[in-house]
């Protein structure tokens, strides 16, 4: 009898408890979320030689943001997968992407799609945007790739989309074009590579073309209080008054 209570104590496996803590992961254990980043440092890097004095040191400060949190190898936070309707335009956007300059990075994110989480940022979106614009951050205070003093992530329009003026308090923003043309305040018509920065408190409009979406890289700098809950200030467009009549002699 001590017999078989031996062999079949040896035969049942043990118990896990359901209170065990799940495995740890960190960034150097998930290679395609390494490449993605590697490929903003290298834009920030080398993607322009160009552009001001204000634009140049935006450029340093994120990739020496960037490449110290690689170095420091943050853990990765699990998000849920989210979706929102705009990204029946994804595949669209990383097809043209992948013809373009901006290849390297549209081919890193599209190995990584069934991971992201797609958000409207507002408890309630603007109706026209519902169907037209979502973002997902990939590196910050959220994560996944867990960091407080920068944020990377993208930001996917339909198109024929106008997404409203609007600032950031005490945040650096940067756009980089990846599929799509756009113009920002109907100051220009910006192709894929370029790089646009908007200052703290600097008001923009977005406005997409007629029959592409348009996808964006972006990078946000500041304070890591103010990263932490950025927050967004849109502005209402003022109609012009109608001229008054003139007085009767």
């Amino acid at each position: 009898m001590a017999g078989k209570a031996a062999m079949s104590a040896r035969a049942d496996p043990p118990k896990l408890s359901v209170d065990e803590p799940a495995m740890t992961r960190n960034l150097s254990d998930v290679p395609d979320w390494i490449y993605l980043l590697r490929e903003f440092e290298t834009l920030y890097r080398y993607g322009s030689a160009g552009g001001s004095k204000a634009i140049r040191s935006h450029r340093k400060r994120v990739r020496d943001a960037l490449s110290a949190i690689i170095d420091a190898n943050p853990e990765i936070v699990e998000r849920d997968v989210e979706t929102r309707p705009v990204v029946q335009h994804f595949g669209r956007a990383i097809d043209i992407g992948s013809r373009n300059v901006m290849a390297g990075l549209s081919r890193a994110l599209s190995r990584l799609e069934h991971q992201l989480t797609w958000e409207f940022g507002y408890e309630r979106v603007p109706k026209p945007l519902e169907r037209k614009y979502a973002y997902c951050e990939v590196l910050g205070p959220k994560g996944p790739i867990k960091a407080d003093n920068l944020i990377l992530g993208f930001v996917l329009f339909a198109p024929n989309t106008t997404y409203p003026q609007h600032s950031h308090k005490d945040i650096e923003e940067s756009y980089i074009s990846i599929a799509g043309a756009w113009s920002e305040n109907d100051s220009a018509v910006y192709a894929p590579g370029s790089l646009i920065l908007n200052r703290s408190d600097h008001e923009h409009r977005i406005t997409t073309g007629e029959f592409e979406p348009c996808l964006l890289a972006y990078a946000w700098i500041g304070p890591i209080e103010r990263l932490a809950y950025p927050g967004m200030k849109f502005t209402a467009i003022r109609k012009p008054k109608p001229p008054g009549l003139a007085p009767l002699d």
